[in-house]
């Protein structure tokens, strides 16, 4: 398999259980319950394991900038699908911004 397509697919499913530590932990904002903290931390720990495997891969700068995008861009559906939280069109711009910039560093490079 194509070393750059392992490597997406470790961010992206990375970044997708990271998001899933974001929610875990605005649970516990409100619950204030510590094992719920304690899952939160475990889910983190899982996402990043991918985001270290996907240095394996791909340049470590350019890998963290397409998780946190990746984590970004889910999280947003997220928090409007569940939290009915919105975003600014300055926010969907940056969003897009960052869509930009990680389509330069993983197709502008050697």
């Amino acid at each position: 398999m194509n070393p750059k397509l392992i490597a997406f697919l470790f961010l992206f499913l990375g970044a997708a259980i990271d998001t899933a530590g974001d929610v875990v932990m605005k649970i516990w904002v409100v619950s204030n319950r510590k094992t719920v903290f304690i899952v939160g931390l475990i889910v983190y720990l899982a996402g990043l394991v991918l985001l270290s495997l996907a240095y394996r891969y791909e340049n470590i700068a350019v890998a963290s900038t397409i998780f946190v995008t990746f984590n970004v861009i889910i999280l947003s559906v997220v928090s409007w699908i569940f939290f009915k939280e919105g975003l600014t069109l300055m926010q969907i711009s940056g969003i897009l911004l960052a869509i930009v910039a990680v389509g330069l560093l993983e197709f502008g490079g050697k």
